[in-house]
């Protein structure tokens, strides 16, 4: 795998109802819930690096430490933009940034690491 630093890609999304922190459950307010900040923030990421990643293999995430700074209400568009900093081993770090249409919302470092799929998965399914 060829994984290139500065790889980067931004997700959009509409700020529906669902998306509030009243229907995730995290808050009780009608704005963008900081789960949905987090879904778009690892989404980015993810698509930042699956061009490099080799069949039979994909990231998961193991870590995110961000700051849900500015609210936003339903009916603004959300961006999130996830930067590739650092590769040690099957360890990626990456700078997470969300923006709505007026300001910054967030911001943090969010981790992945680099997995074999079936691996990945037979380890989880012993558990059962």
């Amino acid at each position: 795998m060829d994984i290139k630093l500065g790889s980067s890609y931004t997700v959009e999304a509409n700020v529906n109802k669902e998306d509030t922190a009243l229907a995730q459950g995290s808050g009780e307010i009608e704005v963008f819930a900081t789960p949905r900040l987090v879904s778009i923030m690892e989404k980015a990421a993810v698509n930042a690096v699956s061009p490099y990643i080799d069949e039979g293999y994909t990231t998961v995430g193991t870590r995110i430490d961000i700051k849900h700074i500015a609210a936003t209400p339903i009916g603004m568009k959300a961006k999130a933009y996830a930067e590739l900093l650092e590769v040690d081993g099957k360890r990626l770090v990456f700078k997470v940034e969300a923006f709505d249409e007026v300001e910054k919302i967030g911001e943090g470092i969010h981790e992945r690491y680099i997995v074999n799929i079936d691996r990945f998965l037979n380890k989880a399914k012993c558990k059962l």
